[in-house]
């Protein structure tokens, strides 16, 4: 169902700097690359996460309630994604924990401000 997302970045070399470490962690890799946009992802044809330098020219901003998550398979991974990101340069906007009976995450917010979640669902 979803082919891709995309956030805003300001500086594309320390953004691509920061997701291709942090992308790797989940068996992803940059996918596409042009000047302005970037695509990462797992395989071809399947769902990607993309960082760019927005169209327009103007700031990137990011949106209120606007997130993209990534799944950190089990407790663990989640710790360790969470981990990765803060050793990246992320700030934290909620340490990994259960937020309810059946969902366990952790969120980050990148250099500008694009929040991020790794979470494990069990449903």
């Amino acid at each position: 169902m979803l082919g891709y997302v995309t956030i805003g970045v300001s500086d594309m070399p320390k953004s691509e700097a920061f997701y291709n470490a942090l992308l790797a962690e989940l068996g992803a890799k940059q996918l596409v690359g042009m000047d302005r946009i970037k695509f990462y992802g797992s395989e071809a044809g399947g769902a990607m996460f993309s960082i760019c330098i927005p169209f327009n020219k103007e700031d990137p901003e990011p949106g209120n309630g606007t997130m993209a998550a990534f799944s950190g398979g089990d407790q663990d991974g989640v710790k360790a994604l969470y981990q990765k990101a803060i050793e990246l340069g992320a700030t934290c906007d909620g340490e990994p924990g259960q937020r309810t009976d059946f969902f366990y995450g952790a969120y980050v917010r990148d250099f500008d401000g694009n929040k991020i979640c790794f979470y494990e669902m069990n449903l």
